[in-house]
């Protein structure tokens, strides 16, 4: 086991109808306007973003907004954002919305605090000093940036998708109905449910610095969102399955299912940075498509765990050897990504990348990381093309 810092700092407010107390919690963090920051037409046809309105409304709380908010948020609005906000005396964003949201508000916040470009930050050029406080109104469990420290944004010349963590950019609080999430279509259901695994088995694939404990989380944690999804994908209003799988999205990225070990692999966001920031695809199905290509690249590296995953999160039967049970585990994972409409490769994901975009996107990655990626087994440039080409089919 290795020492940790665990930072939970947002102040969570769970269950029915809670979006109506928005305002007030607005309102305790001693903000003079907050900026009302969303993305499309869904906030405003649900009528929530009227809701919202009318409790910031209720609690004399000043507000400017801007919505426009796109999947793999993109620089050019953050830049709009904090333009509007200094113009408008912001000192508080609030995001309703999703991941792509709430990366969107914290890119704001960040660019708000300082006068240097925002993008330096995403960029590796500098680290934070400072960052306004953020607020979220929860309306899609996946990317668990609610509670996390991190923020990705996507730089519009060159489709350069990149991540930034610190903590000071972690929520206050964060608003969570379950409900609110019933109106998802299925695809964006299952791509969350995918991404929610996903942060924890970034954490659960480690060759060294594991805790019983953490561990345990981390497996239940994943069979709850394996057993949830399904049922979402037969009952989309289950209320409860929402409940599960929005908790599961926060707890999954807020530090708790990686204390202890060594900090996580992150390797498979990484190649989907790319290919998100190349072909615009939707995070979760491309996590989910290059996910099994990445597993079958590096299980040798870390038996164990890839045994241990077979075992007690997939139900694999430990009679074979080791290596035949870590291979079942995968083929086991993916059998559920089909199992919820999810792709296994980047055919059925809808692309077909060149030799030379293949290329492309594993030098990205190459820079991005600074050389080196992963923690299952580390990887370099030509271990990103490899596995770009193992999933190109």
């Amino acid at each position: 086991m290795f020492n940790f810092t665990y930072c939970t700092p947002t102040q969570v407010v769970f269950g029915r109808d809670v979006e109506e107390h928005t305002g007030a919690l607005v309102k305790a963090q001693g903000c003079k306007k907050a900026l009302l920051h969303y993305g499309g037409g869904s906030v405003i046809r649900s009528g929530l973003l009227d809701r919202i309105k009318a409790s910031l409304a209720r609690e004399g709380i000043a507000y400017a907004e801007l919505g426009g908010v796109v999947p793999n948020p993109r620089l050019s609005l953050v830049y709009q954002g904090i333009a509007l906000s200094r113009r408008e005396g912001v000192d508080f964003i609030l995001a309703v919305g999703g991941g792509s949201v709430i990366d969107s508000a914290k890119a704001i916040a960040y660019g708000l605090a300082e006068e240097a470009d925002v993008w330096e930050l995403y960029d590796r050029a500098r680290t934070a000093k400072a960052c306004l406080p953020v607020g979220v109104v929860l309306t899609i469990a996946a990317a668990g940036s609610e509670m996390s420290n991190s923020s990705v944004i996507t730089k519009d010349e060159g489709g350069i998708k990149r991540g930034y963590n610190d903590d000071i950019c972690r929520p206050r609080f964060a608003v969570m109905n379950p409900e609110l999430t019933v109106t998802l279509p299925p695809w964006q259901t299952a791509s969350g449910c995918v991404d929610i695994l996903m942060h924890t088995m970034e954490r659960y694939f480690t060759p060294n610095g594991t805790m019983e404990l953490t561990d345990s989380l981390a497996e239940g944690l994943m069979r709850t969102v394996l057993k949830n999804a399904v049922i979402l994908r037969d009952a989309p209003d289950s209320y409860e399955a929402r409940a599960e799988i929005m908790w599961a999205g926060s707890l999954s990225h807020n530090g708790l299912t990686g204390c202890g070990n060594d900090g996580g692999d992150f390797a498979c966001h990484g190649l989907e940075h790319e290919m998100g920031g190349m072909f615009d695809v939707t995070h979760g199905a491309g996590l989910a498509a290059v996910w099994g290509s990445w597993a079958r690249y590096v299980y040798r590296d870390c038996l164990p765990r890839f045994v241990r995953f077979a075992v007690n999160v997939m139900g694999v039967d430990n009679s074979s050897s080791p290596e035949e049970t870590a291979l079942k585990g995968i083929e086991a994972m993916e059998d559920f990504y089909r199992s919820i409409a999810m792709p296994t490769c980047f055919s059925e994901l809808g692309i077909s990348p060149t030799r030379e975009q293949l290329e492309d996107m594993a030098h990205k990655l190459h820079i991005a990381s600074g050389g080196r990626k992963g923690a299952a087994k580390v990887l370099y440039e030509a271990d990103f093309l490899n596995i770009y080409q193992m999933a190109n089919h």
